[in-house]
């Protein structure tokens, strides 16, 4: 039956446009032509001439007399004297007044008295007597509440990493070395042109460098009695500078150097460089005034003399917080996920589905039948019965009314929710959105404070309210391949009854929630929620929201019964 009922929703949210069909191009010239004809309209009333008369109701005379009225103000209180005596509406008012009930405030306060006890113990005045004059039967009314639903819960186990931060101190250390530095002569091709030094190629394996050069020397000289000058210049010479002295040279001078040498002393962190978990975060200088600064004499300049290093290091160990849930004898083991979505999992969540405790259920409402109600000597016996279908059947009519109220003209889709996220830490001790079947913390100030999103807040609230499915978990923050943080994925709706739908029509078709990381929450197409079967569904998490409708059929009839006989009192009594 309810597949029918499915089935007709889905042609009713159709036919309507199909009957009325009109392209949209005819739309938008039926609106223009309007849009016009208002327009000649407005233009034809603001260019008419000014004309009282053809203002609706206008009396030319009452707006004389407002305008005295504005002139004259102390005439008002008089004006009012006067019309009082005629006016209906006044007359209407006093005639009500004097002609109201009065009661004795001691009569009011015995009436609430006697309210207050019946509602301590309601069935001993509800339930009558019978005809026979024995007391009525009761029959408690079938629970509402059928099961408080369940929910998803999940755990963590595999590998976890441990951060830590560490610093290190890295300063530099200058040192000078003065040692001697030997100078030689030497020539490109020898004493071959009378130049009388060796020739360079002398010195090629010897720690020796090329660091200048002077003119060789003359080999023919012009004097013309009154200048003399070289026309005949030798070869150049090199001048070579060695480290050491050259075996079988004659160096023409010894001088010394000064170097310079300036390190960083890395003994400080050695430990955190050499760790492979180890990663270097930042270096800064800590050390920089004076730049210049005295060493053995020297004056050495660098820009920075000391650094100080910051590094993160994790270390891997076995953990899991699944013990909870594992102990928990009412949950039940759904599903295992890789999160870190390596070929070597490294990390995995725990799916469970629990089921949601069971809140106050209140005193048992009972209907009773064989009750006698009494006015004025009059009675009469109402028989009723408790209905069992009833729930079902309100549950069903709400559904219908939800699918009106939540199609999708765009997209000709039903019951679409909208996708919301919230982040944890992998075995992490905060967690912002637990939702159904954990304690909400009141405050939103409060989460937030302890590192919380709002949002995340609010998803939290919207979960444990039943507004939202669990579609599932995925990985949004790695390290060296195991999962430090994810992201449990939900689609919330605008009602329970929506998500409930939601949840079971999709194994129904089946059409199972996509991967959470790329999950949209569409709605059903018309034709996917025709083919649901209503009756097939699990609706007991709402029935006890419709527990006080159970009884308004029952209590309606009694209440018009009632209303009547007083009714009727108090017409014989007018006679």
């Amino acid at each position: 039956m309810t597949r029918m009922i499915a089935a007709a929703l889905a042609m009713i949210l159709v036919l309507p446009n199909a009957s009325t069909a009109q392209t949209t191009e005819a739309a938008k010239t039926d609106g223009k032509q309007t849009a016009r004809d208002l327009l000649d309209t407005a233009r034809d009333a603001a260019s008419a001439p000014v004309d009282a008369n053809r203002v609706p109701n206008y009396d030319p005379q009452a707006t004389r007399d407002l305008q005295d009225l504005a002139q004259n103000p102390e005439q008002i209180e008089a004006r009012a004297r006067a019309t009082a005596t005629t006016n209906p509406a006044l007359r209407a008012i006093r005639d009500s007044m004097a002609s109201r009930a009065e009661f004795d405030p001691q009569d009011i306060s015995d009436m609430l008295a006697r309210s207050r006890t019946i509602s301590e113990t309601p069935l001993d005045y509800t339930s009558g007597m019978a005809v026979g004059g024995a007391q009525g039967t009761c029959v408690p009314l079938p629970p509402g509440a059928g099961s408080a639903g369940t929910y998803f819960a999940t755990c963590n186990t595999g590998t976890r990493i441990d951060q830590s931060a560490g610093q290190c101190r890295v300063p530099l250390v200058a040192s000078v070395t003065r040692r001697p530095q030997y100078h030689y002569l030497c020539s490109r091709f020898g004493d071959f042109n009378n130049s009388g030094e060796p020739v360079c190629e002398g010195f090629a394996g010897a720690s020796c460098r090329a660091t200048g050069q002077r003119e060789g020397r003359c080999l023919q000289w012009f004097d013309n009695g009154y200048t003399r000058f070289c026309s005949e210049p030798g070869e150049p010479l090199t001048e070579m500078t060695c480290d050491a002295p050259v075996s079988g040279r004659t160096p023409y001078a010894v001088t010394s150097t000064t170097d310079v040498a300036a390190a960083p002393d890395e003994s400080q962190c050695a430990g955190f460089a050499s760790n492979g978990n180890c990663t270097l975060d930042a270096e800064i200088c800590t050390d920089s005034a004076p730049q210049t600064r005295i060493v053995d004499g020297i004056a050495v300049t660098r820009p920075c003399w000391a650094w100080q290093r910051s590094y993160t290091c994790v270390t891997r160990s076995a953990a899991s917080d699944c013990s909870a849930l594992e102990d928990e004898g009412s949950c039940r083991f759904v599903r295992e996920e890789c999160l870190s979505g390596d070929e070597a999992c490294e990390t995995w969540e725990r799916v469970y589905e629990c089921p949601l405790p069971a809140g106050e259920t209140g005193e048992t409402q009972y209907v009773c039948d064989g009750d006698v109600y009494c006015i004025d000597g009059s009675c009469e016996t109402i028989e009723r019965k408790a209905n069992d279908e009833f729930k079902d059947a309100v549950t069903a009519l709400h559904a219908m009314n939800e699918a009106r109220g939540q199609f999708d003209p765009q997209t000709l889709t039903l019951f679409r929710g909208t996708r919301d996220t919230c982040s944890s830490k992998v075995f992490g001790v905060l967690n912002c959105c637990k939702g159904k079947g954990f304690p909400l913390i009141p405050g939103i100030s409060l989460l937030v404070a302890l590192g919380c999103d709002r949002e995340e807040v609010l998803l939290h609230e919207r979960d444990a309210q039943g507004l939202c499915a669990y579609v599932g978990t995925y990985c949004s923050d790695s390290f060296l391949g195991v999962c430090l943080t994810k992201k449990k994925v939900y689609c919330c709706f605008e009602s329970k009854l929506s998500r409930i739908l939601q949840e079971q029509g999709r194994r129904q078709l089946p059409k199972p929630w996509g991967k959470p990381k790329t999950e949209t929450c569409t709605g059903f197409t018309l034709d996917e929620f025709a083919r649901l079967d209503l009756s097939q569904m699990d609706f007991s998490e709402v029935y006890a929201e419709f527990t006080d409708a159970a009884r308004l059929p029952d209590e309606l009839e009694t209440s018009t019964i009632i209303q009547q006989k007083i009714q009727d009192y108090y017409a014989r009594e007018a006679q």
